[in-house]
């Protein structure tokens, strides 16, 4: 599969540095996570990062909570409610968004009232959490200003689908990153979203059209006008999870480049395979090697490009578990 950057080069994720096993909670221990510490870190080149510690809180010291509104909270000590660290988690944050423009996704610690991306306890009067919960003060500050940045926490990536679906973000978001530096024009935007048909379709069928749509009321427009309205709606769809049913649909039309050129027995046996994998018998890498096998003997062009074959290493194995 074309690729517009080098397989060679890691990705760089940003990840909450007790993750990786730093000792910097609040009572100096971590909370490694060996997913990323060990199966992940082979892939990537992760950027820790601690926003409690970087403004100055001791190791140990006392845990901060969040109390007040949900969706404007304040990050205050838990023994000592007049230290008030919101303003330097979320100048934090900012600071830290500005300096690592070159990564492709962020793994945040979840609940944590610094670095939680939801479901964060927020603490009424009374010392009784609210109803709505909010996220961590660091995590939003960042976020608001990469809104198109993969994000997830450590917790949800031990779900195969979720997993495989943030690592399909972070290698669009890369894809998109170097397209960036080669230059938007019409033709390479064009191509691009041509790259992700399948990819787009699995995930979410309807706005592939929609996209396809902006594209083509290019007109005379400038490209680069277009480019991140693109790239924003780009990503938000790639955030819906694909379900088998979206997966045999793609399967189903990958499967019919192959009609003309393969015998009736091997369209016989993908369709079994097929069936097989939209039953939950065999997962998606077992019809998707298939299709790959006959795509070698027979080779489409347009085919040939498709992100959706491989969006990410094939030794990662993301796909031998949905």
């Amino acid at each position: 599969m074309a690729s517009a950057v080098s397989a060679h080069d890691k990705p760089k994720i940003a990840i909450s540095a007790c993750l990786l096993g730093a000792e910097v909670r609040f009572n100096g221990g971590h909370k490694e996570s060996r997913l990323c510490s060990q199966a992940l870190s082979e892939h990537f080149e992760f950027v820790p990062l601690c926003p409690e510690v970087a403004i100055g809180l001791g190791i140990p010291r006392q845990p901060i909570r969040l109390i007040g509104n949900p969706q404007q909270p304040l990050a205050v000590g838990s023994v000592d409610s007049a230290l008030d660290v919101t303003g330097p988690l979320h100048d934090y944050g900012v600071d830290m968004a500005a300096e690592h423009t070159d990564i492709c996704g962020y793994i945040f610690m979840q609940k944590s009232p610094s670095c939680g991306l939801e479901r964060v306890k927020v603490y009424q009067d009374g010392g009784r959490p609210a109803e709505l919960s909010g996220r961590g003060i660091y995590a939003r500050a960042f976020c608001d200003a990469h809104p198109n940045l993969p994000v997830e926490e450590d917790g949800r990536l031990n779900d195969p689908v979720l997993r495989e679906n943030f690592m399909t973000r972070v290698y669009a978001y890369r894809d998109w990153q170097a397209l960036l530096k080669q230059g938007i024009t019409r033709r390479s935007l064009t191509e691009f979203h041509a790259r992700y048909k399948y990819q787009l379709m699995a995930n979410h069928p309807v706005q592939y059209k929609t996209l396809g749509n902006l594209l083509g009321s290019l007109g005379k427009q400038d490209p680069r006008a277009i480019a991140p309205q693109y790239f924003s709606e780009l990503m938000k769809a790639l955030k819906r999870c694909a379900t088998r049913r979206t997966h045999t649909n793609v399967l189903q039309h990958l499967s019919g480049y192959l009609k003309q050129s393969i015998s009736s027995a091997d369209k016989q046996e993908i369709q079994q395979i097929i069936g097989q994998y939209l039953q939950g018998i065999v997962p998606l890498v077992v019809p998707l090697t298939l299709l790959k096998h006959h795509f070698r003997q027979h080779p489409d062009p347009y085919i040939s490009r498709q992100v959706y074959l491989q969006p990410h290493p094939e030794n990662l194995s993301l796909r031998n578990a949905i």
